[in-house]
């Protein structure tokens, strides 16, 4: 069964931090890049960071780059994303899915960002 979980948004000061995690299940996910997307209300999901599988290749959007990493445990199929430096803009809803070939979005999570 393909899932997608998010979990460890919430509330928090500019300049705070917050650590996202990613829990997956199905075997469309083996060996497969993952990344975090996020979407405020009424505009269209973008994208902020991805992994390769074996986690040795990483990018980031410009906006977030020196402030957010990603990471993964594929032991425990999870993908995380580690966010300092927070911003009133990086509030968003925050989302994981394969790198391309999209399954099924999960819930999200949600970033709020107070200034």
């Amino acid at each position: 069964q393909v899932q997608l979980v998010e979990s460890g948004g919430g509330l928090v000061q500019a300049g705070g931090s917050l650590r996202l995690s990613c829990a997956f299940s199905g075997r469309t996910f083996n060996s497969k890049t993952m990344g975090w997307f996020r979407q405020v209300p009424g505009k269209e999901r973008e994208f902020v960071a991805v992994i390769s599988w074996s986690g040795g290749s990483t990018s980031y959007a410009d906006s977030v780059k020196g402030r957010f990493t990603i990471s993964r445990d594929n032991a425990k199929n999870t993908v995380y994303l580690q966010m300092h430096s927070l911003k009133p803009e990086d509030t968003a809803v925050y989302y994981c899915n394969k790198n391309t070939n999209y399954v099924p979005w999960g819930p999200g999570t949600q970033v709020t960002v107070s200034s």
